[in-house]
């Protein structure tokens, strides 16, 4: 058993090293953190130094969408684009909110202690999925949605 357990160590440890790999922005341009990136059809979002950056397709600048208390993951655009849900901790949970793309003030959709992380979109873009461990102290998380 502790064979097994020291593979898994030795196996998350690569898996999370080549997730968090420097991604270079340009030619020469020191390495960036960049993660959990979100495509819409003209913006990417992501995550870079616990804050929600956006920056157009295209290229160009980017500039960051929504910043906070502690960090914030896991962006997402709305189908049509116009949105962004994500998870953040505002005030000492994890909680999922949507934000213009164009900016704004975060909305805060999910009102629970327990931790919810966003996951995407519903297609019809009125909802945002998100999992949490809300309902059970016993079983896994657990698939939700909240009106946007």
């Amino acid at each position: 058993m502790k064979r097994f357990r020291s593979i898994a160590v030795v196996i998350f440890a690569v898996l999370f090293a080549a997730a968090a790999r420097p991604v270079s922005s340009a030619p020469g341009a020191p390495p960036l953190l960049i993660q959990s990136p979100a495509l819409s059809a003209t913006e990417i979002a992501f995550v870079f130094g616990g804050d929600i950056w956006i920056v157009p397709r295209a290229g160009g600048a980017a500039h960051r969408l929504v910043t906070g208390y502690d960090l914030e993951s896991s962006p997402f655009f709305s189908p049509d684009g116009s949105q962004v849900a994500f998870s953040g901790n505002y005030d000492g949970h994890i909680n999922v909110y949507s934000v213009p793309a164009a900016g704004g003030e975060p909305k805060r959709l999910t009102f629970h202690p327990d931790a919810a992380i966003a996951l995407g979109w519903t297609p019809d873009g009125k909802s945002v999925l998100f999992v949490s461990h809300a309902l059970s102290t016993n079983d896994s998380n657990k698939l939700f949605t909240v009106p946007v």
